[in-house]
């Protein structure tokens, strides 16, 4: 079975593209939203996340604000956060790889933001990268609801920059020219990886 690693900085149309191959009978396990399961009503990291940070369960529900006003800006607390949800989510992914083992599966698809800086790469046999002109990634994520510029250039900063992320890729997907042109892009590689 052939591991895809999915990775792109935001606004650049990871989710749409993981969709692609999906729509292409590959399986994607989306990290992003394991995380959000994790910390949903009911969410195995709620109790761990509420000893670590008392106050950031309410009700058995996350406070999303609260819990960012805890760890936003301060990097030992975000460390702490990380230390609790990065082996739940590497659990939620082996699971996945373990169903579609047994589901006979030829391709899976990882699809993390963070995929190189977690080293996750290490565990691909391909990276796609998903990119875009950097004008029409502005133009994507300040049109997103409570976005500014200043968070766009927070959450820029912490992420690999793009051009080191495609030095790294086995397959780009640009979406700039458009979603026909990126659907078929996923349909060549996913035809290339089962060749190979």
């Amino acid at each position: 079975m052939k591991v895809i690693g999915l990775t792109g900085s935001i606004g650049m149309g990871k989710s749409a593209t993981a969709k692609m191959f999906e729509a292409n009978g590959v399986p994607v396990f989306d990290a992003d939203a394991a995380v959000h399961a994790l910390q949903g009503i009911g969410g195995r990291a709620l109790p761990l996340i509420e000893k670590e940070f008392p106050g950031s369960v309410a009700d058995g529900v996350l406070d999303r604000p609260a819990l960012g006003a805890m760890v936003f800006g301060d990097a030992a607390a975000l460390k702490r956060l990380e230390a609790i949800m990065h082996p739940l989510v590497a659990e939620e992914r082996q699971a996945f790889v373990h169903s579609a083992e047994s589901a006979g599966k030829d391709i899976i698809l990882f699809d993390e933001p963070i995929l190189f800086e977690m080293g996750g790469d290490k565990a691909c046999d391909y990276v796609v990268v998903v990119s875009a002109p950097a004008s029409e990634q502005r133009t994507r994520v300040l049109a997103r609801p409570n976005m500014t510029p200043e968070k766009f250039e927070n959450i820029l900063a912490k992420q690999m920059p793009d051009a080191e992320k495609r030095s790294k890729a086995d397959f780009i997907v640009d979406t700039g020219k458009g979603f026909d042109h990126a659907e078929m892009q996923v349909k060549q590689i996913v035809e290339k990886i089962r060749e190979d």
